[in-house]
């Protein structure tokens, strides 16, 4: 029965999120560090600059350039002091971009101060293959990286030179990388993509042998191409179009990764019982750091301007730098824990229910008993759990979210100049230093 309905779930989700997922702008938003919730045990940090930016990415990224990331990564120290400040306590510290490791010291600084500041039980860090290399791994390791997520997208040298990714290396060298990261990360994650332009069945399978016959490699993710009309116009004309065989190649992929590995989440696969998974999974609420950051505080969802001089220049002043916010209703934030907990596969009904002083099943019974009716999820006295067909459900869903958070990323870069434009209050320019530990 489930079969039929991705196109329905899809068109629902849609529907549901073109009303929750819209920022406000033209006010002064409300600043998350004086308002936010203090016990969101994530910290998001966000560093947008890449050596090349690719055509299907989605996220807030820029070219990298050193005069401009050196400042920034100051400007991100003084950032994480202003949640220290306000009586925060991050145990889980997630660094993504753009490509975090561009400047390999300025990183390990930014987590040795981070560590200075909060308590922090797990470090998370996104790269490109290319970064593999002995300085920047040594730098990692010593900053106490214990999760090292490589960019992979795939291993066809056909489909990386369409995508632009062959800057990163050829399918021999980016094998060759990961298996010299042996030994050096508790979790060593390869990320990779399908449904992609061109990518066929052929392609999928040598993809799927490759990684796991990579014995450094412990975890790999899977996610489905995700595109904004931006994205979608500059992919088409370097990969052309091809028919949308999202459902099939999962099916395909999840058969095979299963075989070796379990699942952590709905399309992220790991052999350790305990790998650290996508940062999304595992907390409530988490604190958005960075230009083009996105947090969720206390049922508030809010971004950092996108603009990167604007983002040192706030900062710097000692000003917030969110630039757009959004309070969701209590429902809506009841329907983004229901998302995000099954993402994770299970829900823990107790957990929730104490969450919201035992109103969730009575507000949420309507959507439960739907996903129950098309075998989407299960129950049992403590628990809510995705079935086998109910996890492509799940990925409909979480790719309708994702994207969805791609448009607001697309609505925040339109609002660059109104932001300008709106910040009338004077900044006291001062030159970016590095704060003590």
């Amino acid at each position: 029965m489930i079969a039929a309905m991705p196109r329905l779930i899809g068109a629902v989700m849609r529907r549901l999120l073109a009303r929750s997922m819209v920022l406000q702008h033209g006010t002064i938003p409300r600043d998350p560090v004086a308002h936010g919730n203090r016990d969101a045990g994530q910290l998001y940090v966000h560093v947008p600059f890449c050596p090349s930016l690719c055509p299907f990415c989605t996220f807030h990224r820029v070219r990298f350039q050193r005069e401009r990331a050196t400042p920034y990564f100051a400007a991100l120290h003084r950032e994480i002091d202003r949640y220290h400040d306000a009586g925060f306590a991050f145990q889980d510290l997630y660094v993504g971009g753009g490509t975090p490791t561009v400047m390999a010291d300025e990183l390990g600084a930014l987590i040795a101060h981070a560590r200075n500041r909060f308590a922090l039980r797990h470090v998370a860090v996104e790269t490109n293959p290319s970064h593999l290399t002995e300085p920047i791994m040594n730098a990692l390791v010593a900053a106490g990286v214990d999760r090292l997520s490589v960019g992979v997208q795939t291993f066809d040298d056909v489909l990386l030179e369409r995508m632009g990714r062959r800057v990163y290396g050829t399918s021999a060298e980016i094998v060759a990388a990961l298996t010299g990261a042996a030994g050096r990360f508790k979790t060593l994650n390869a990320d990779f993509m399908f449904n992609l332009p061109g990518q066929t069945d052929g392609m999928i399978d040598r993809d799927l042998a490759t990684v796991l016959d990579i014995p450094a490699v412990n975890q790999a993710t899977f996610y489905p191409l995700m595109t904004t009309r931006g994205s979608q116009i500059a992919l088409r004309a370097r990969m052309g179009s091809s028919p949308n065989r999202e459902h099939a190649q999962y099916e395909r992929i999840r058969r095979a990764m299963t075989a070796r590995m379990r699942h952590s989440s709905i399309w992220c696969f790991s052999i350790e019982p305990d790998s650290i998974d996508e940062y999304m999974a595992y907390h409530d609420d988490y604190a958005g750091v960075g230009s083009g950051a996105f947090g969720y505080l206390g049922g508030r969802l809010y971004s950092n301007t996108f603009s990167i001089k604007r983002y040192v220049d706030r900062v710097v002043a000692g000003r917030p730098a969110v630039t757009g916010t959004r309070m969701l209703s209590e429902r809506e934030r009841m329907r983004f824990d229901l998302l995000i907990k099954l993402f994770g596969l299970t829900l823990d009904k107790h957990a929730i229910e104490a969450k919201y002083q035992g109103r969730f099943r009575t507000t949420l019974w309507k959507e439960i008993a739907a996903f129950k009716a098309i075998g989407a999820i299960e129950e049992s006295t403590t628990h809510l759990r995705l079935t086998e067909p109910g996890l492509y459900a799940w990925v409909v869903m979480m790719r309708e979210f994702l994207s969805s958070l791609n448009a607001l990323r697309e609505d925040m870069r339109a609002h660059l100049e109104a932001e300008r434009q709106q910040d009338r209050e004077p900044i006291r320019l001062v030159a970016p230093t590095m704060p003590n530990a």
